[in-house]
């Protein structure tokens, strides 16, 4: 991977501290909390945008309030490591809609790990037994049930930006 780091300064970092917080303020309120005149704090954010460093902007819910109460992990085996196995895998998880997240992992008896947020245990039931189960490749599943959200955030550490 060939990534190049894109050049933060203070005030570009102040910026995106704010936008972390809260991505629904106007370029008038993010420009008085950073202490710049809207224009040039658009054209930072524009930028910012350009360079790949903000991705999108969203709206994050409160999952028990739309009644998805349950939240699973889940780690998936695969019968073979061959590219179209982890392609087609890929391919079928990214239309789930209760996947949250996927990560291709090491270091466990596993080859990924999902987390799923669905309604209840039959809803889950129907993810796993009708879906995930049935995608080719799928040799092994390991499901765990989160009893809390201990630490649940989207902020990036930006400390570590010089």
């Amino acid at each position: 991977m060939n990534e190049k780091l894109v050049r933060i300064d203070k005030t570009d970092r102040r910026i995106l501290d704010c936008l972390q917080q809260d991505g629904g303020l106007t370029n008038q309120e993010l420009a008085e909390r950073v202490g710049l005149s809207p224009s040039p704090c658009l054209r930072r954010v524009r930028a910012l945008e350009d360079a790949g460093v903000i991705l999108k902007r969203v709206t994050l819910l409160e999952r028990k309030a739309l009644g998805l109460s349950l939240t699973a992990v889940i780690m998936i085996s695969m019968d073979r490591h061959i590219p179209e196995r982890f392609d087609e895998f890929q391919r079928q998880i990214e239309a789930c809609p209760e996947i949250q997240e996927c990560y291709l992992i090491t270091g466990h008896d596993a080859d990924y790990m999902l987390k799923a947020v669905v309604p209840d245990m039959d809803v889950f039931q129907e993810l796993l037994l009708n879906r995930i189960t049935r995608i080719p490749g799928v040799s092994g599943v390991h499901s765990s049930f989160v009893l809390r959200r201990v630490v649940d955030k989207t902020e990036l550490p930006l400390g570590y930006i010089v």
